[in-house]
């Protein structure tokens, strides 16, 4: 591999904790290309099974196993997961020490309870040079932002709406709970700095004073080819459900939208939709689609959207106002997904009777990602805020 350095092009060891979004795999492609030196430990996050270096295995979450968990911890607060991750964590303890840069996906990066991922950042923290904060999903700022309904919709609309019960949307609400503010507290005393990866993290965070800016999500090109996909029969949507976060990504829209879709227009699309798919057959999936339905309540692209974008697929996502005016886009290069069945329904049967808007935004697309979002260039971003 052909390494390019930059003005910031003094050697690093940076570790990167925790992984649910191929963020850090992307970031270390990046800051590898830049001659540094980069570790990745986690757990993969549940089904997706990104890849790491040093992989921490989820136990006790299924069968006898989980019924024994469950009971452990209603006898005696004990939560068998959380004390096997740590104990799996510390076993490389040698191996996470001496880094320049150590940056946490999360202030929960290990998804454990807040009293061991606070024995984890403490370790972190003393045996390493500076540690760094991403906020790319929910925390305690994001989640209080939503949660006193200051977007005009977001992740957390269907509880407002009465769509799920506030048991049911327990893992974002947990970062509201006492242990987890207090959780938060701990780590922003140990950080450098936070960095955002979009819109939905970056209003909320604004004006903090540990705040270093919004960073785009890094997204590697040369993994990711661009396949504009010719219309030959029909338009192929490609409709991909985590269920767990149903409503949260407001899959229920798009459902409702793609069922109005099929009724008046079954000869000229093909739907394929698929649930809770490791990553590495996700994205097989959608090659052959023409359009991706992504998500709903936010302001900007997640992880999944961009990299579907990259490979020139026309995805329905969050594009909000906020997006474009940062960008300064003149172009669409998705389609701004609305809290609204109908609304979708409209924009899919607005390509689906024109398709050589499907051509172009395909093109602007890959142009936006490529200016934007180059892993190589975003990794440039982040040493630059390293080295401050």
């Amino acid at each position: 591999m052909v390494r390019r350095f930059s003005k910031y092009n003094a050697f690093m060891k940076i570790l990167l904790v925790g992984e649910y979004s191929r963020l850090h795999n992307s970031l270390k492609e990046g800051l590898t290309a830049l001659g540094h030196e980069v570790t990745i430990i986690g757990s993969s996050d549940f089904f997706k099974n990104y890849p790491v270096d040093i992989k921490l295995n989820r136990k006790y979450n299924s069968g006898l196993a989980k019924k024994w968990k469950v009971l452990l911890f209603k006898l005696f607060k004990i939560n068998l997961t959380s004390e096997n991750l740590k104990k799996q964590f510390f076993s490389h303890a040698d191996k996470l020490k001496g880094y320049d840069v150590v940056q946490l996906i999360n202030v929960s990066p290990l998804g454990v309870t807040p009293k061991i991922e606070k024995e984890v950042v403490s370790f972190l923290a003393k045996n390493n040079k500076k540690l760094f904060l991403l906020s790319c999903g929910a925390d305690y700022i994001s989640v209080k932002y939503a949660f006193d309904q200051k977007f005009r919709y977001s992740i957390l609309s269907a509880l407002f709406l009465g769509k799920v019960s506030k048991e049911e949307f327990a893992p974002i609400l947990k970062y509201l709970r006492p242990k987890f503010k207090s959780l938060h507290d701990f780590v922003f005393k140990h950080i450098e700095g936070v960095i955002a990866s979009d819109m939905d993290y970056h209003i909320p965070m604004k004006g903090h004073p540990l705040y270093l800016g919004l960073i785009p999500n890094p997204i590697n090109l040369e993994k990711l080819p661009y396949l504009p996909v010719p219309i030959e029969d029909k338009i192929i949507i490609f409709h991909g459900i985590n269920r767990a976060n149903y409503y949260k990504k407001g899959s229920d829209y798009f459902e409702e939208a793609l069922s109005l879709l099929q009724k008046k227009y079954a000869d000229k699309i093909e739907i394929i939709t698929v649930e809770n798919v490791p990553y590495s057959e996700y994205i097989e999936l959608y090659n052959k689609a023409h359009i991706v339905l992504d998500q709903v309540l936010g302001l900007d692209q997640g992880y999944n959207a961009l990299e579907a974008m990259a490979k020139g697929k026309v995805v329905f996502t969050c594009a909000e106002k906020e997006f474009v005016e940062y960008y300064n886009l003149e172009k669409p290069v998705a389609i701004n997904a609305l809290p609204d069945a109908q609304a979708i329904y409209k924009d899919l049967e607005n390509l689906v009777l024109n398709p050589l808007k499907i051509a172009e935004i395909s093109k602007n697309a890959r142009e936006f990602i490529e200016k934007e979002h180059h892993h190589i260039q975003v990794a440039e971003k982040y040493i630059e805020k390293y080295t401050l």
